[in-house]
C-alpha cells in the first residue's frame, strides 16, 4: 500500500536550487496567480487584488513580507518542498499550514 501523497514532496534546501525551480515560473492556485523572482520580488493576483512581496533564502527557508490587496500578511519563514509540478510552502518553518502550488 502506498504512503501518505505528502511523502512524495521533496525538501528544497537551498537557495539555487529552489531559483532553478521558480525561475521562469507562475506559481497557480485557484484564484491565485505569483511570480517569484530570482531576485526577490513577488508579484501577482489573489483573488481580484493584487499582490506584492519580498523573499529571501535565510537558513534553509524561503522567507517573505507579502502584501496581498492592502492588507499586510506579515513577515513568514516557510518550508519548501517540490513534487514535479507542484510546490509546497508550509508556513512557520515546517510547522503551520501549507498552500500547494502548480508551476506553469
Amino acid at each position: 500500500m502506498a504512503g501518505p501523497v505528502l511523502a512524495d514532496f521533496a525538501k528544497i534546501a537551498d537557495e539555487n536550487q529552489f531559483k532553478q525551480v521558480v525561475g521562469g515560473k507562475t506559481l497557480t492556485r485557484p484564484f491565485v496567480e505569483l511570480e517569484v523572482s530570482p531576485t526577490g520580488e513577488i508579484s501577482g493576483m489573489g483573488a481580484r487584488w493584487e499582490v506584492t512581496g519580498k523573499w529571501a533564502w535565510q537558513d534553509g527557508y524561503f522567507c517573505r513580507d507579502l502584501d496581498w490587496g492592502g492588507t499586510d500578511l506579515g513577515y513568514n519563514c516557510q518550508e519548501v518542498r517540490i513534487n514535479q509540478d507542484r510546490i509546497r510552502f508550509t508556513s512557520d518553518r515546517g510547522q503551520g499550514q501549507s498552500a500547494i502550488f502548480r508551476l506553469r
